[in-house]
């Protein structure tokens, strides 16, 4: 597993960065990547998910824009997913709400192509992102956070040794009107070691 710092000399909190693993790369994203995730988000019809946020394929290329003005902001770091086997981008991934100050971050937004959601790419890319976090960036935390109904990413996350800190009820309004109960959830500095222990045993299991 290797890390390239692509802008060594900048001041951002986290920098943009590309992740390089067994399985899958995260690079920084690009209006580039749009064709790519338009076909990769359409595999599931995933934005037809009422309690996600995924981009449609026809607003793909304006949500990457907004990402991008977030990192603008030094508030995001966003990432394309490109699985390594076949080459094809597979979804996004994202640092988000960063805490300089406090050497914070969540870990959120992703989404992926349905082919790959049952395999090792969604605990590499993990393993990555908190690596990078809590080795490089020298995070106190790193935080999770997801619908209260969406049950498949709280065990994901929970699978992932994340502890849950609690609910923020009636945290959002969603685009159809129904706000949202946001379940949070976070890994500290002191239990990093057991985590990557613990996906790093993960992904050794066969398959």
């Amino acid at each position: 597993m290797t890390t390239a710092m692509t802008n060594p000399t900048g001041n951002r909190f986290v920098q943009p960065t590309t992740l390089v693993g067994r399985h899958v790369t995260l690079e920084p994203l690009t209006t580039a990547h749009a064709p790519g995730l338009a076909e990769a988000v359409a595999d599931g019809e995933l934005w037809k998910l009422w309690y996600t946020a995924v981009p449609a394929p026809d607003t793909m290329e304006s949500e990457i824009k907004r990402r991008l003005a977030l990192q603008e902001q030094d508030l995001w770091q966003p990432f394309a997913v490109r699985c390594n086997n076949s080459g094809d981008v597979v979804g996004m991934t994202n640092f988000m709400n960063i805490d300089a100050n406090n050497r914070r971050v969540e870990i959120g937004s992703t989404w992926y192509a349905r082919r790959v959601q049952r395999g090792p790419l969604n605990t590499e890319c993990k393993l990555m992102l908190l690596g990078y976090a809590f080795d490089k960036r020298h995070c106190i935390a790193v935080e999770f956070r997801t619908h209260w109904m969406n049950h498949q990413s709280r065990a994901a996350i929970a699978r992932l040794g994340a502890k849950q800190d609690g609910v923020l009820r009636s945290h959002q309004r969603l685009p159809d009107g129904s706000l949202r109960d946001t379940v949070v959830f976070s890994i500290i500095a002191s239990e990093w070691p057991m985590v990557r222990s613990h996906l790093q045993f993960q992904l050794a299991r066969p398959r």
